[in-house]
């Protein structure tokens, strides 16, 4: 067994004793050292994204001082939902390793599959763009800021 997986594994074993949340635990890892380990605690906190990989990502970037993850990678017990995809990819975390898929973790009762089959109509109804000259306005100051501050 992949020892930063059985990791993984042990804190999700941790998050589901203390009845903190689902069984997902997450360890990243930056050139052979283990950077952090979280688990789910969505039901500890009342956060419905404490997820164990942005938990995992909350913490690297802390003990990091930043919010870029290149060069990590992550383990992690369960395939990545499309929030916690997302966040690994803005993390710019190199590489993803998940023990049990979308199929697997839909059978003990979390509902990952439903996020991954809208249709185009079914988000057209969901997501609506509102006010965008207003927001295309924060943004140009925004740009202006940023350039002046050379993020």
């Amino acid at each position: 067994m992949n020892k930063y997986m059985k990791m993984a594994i042990r804190e999700a074993y941790r998050g589901i004793n203390n009845g903190e949340g689902g069984p997902f635990g997450a360890v990243i890892v930056k050139d052979g050292r283990v950077i952090s380990k979280a688990h789910n605690q969505v039901v500890l906190k009342g956060d419905a994204t404490c997820h164990g990989e942005v938990q995992a990502i909350r913490k690297a970037s802390r003990k990091l001082g930043t919010f870029d993850l290149s060069g990590c990678e992550i383990y992690t017990t369960g395939e990545p939902c499309p929030m916690c995809l997302g966040a690994i990819m803005w993390a710019n975390i190199d590489r993803v390793f998940y023990g049990c898929n979308i199929t697997d973790t839909e059978e003990i009762g979390f509902r990952d599959k439903k996020f991954y089959s809208k249709t185009e109509e079914q988000m057209a109804e969901f997501v609506t763009e509102c006010d965008r000259d207003a927001c295309l306005v924060l943004y140009r100051d925004y740009k202006a800021i940023a350039d002046k501050k050379s993020y």
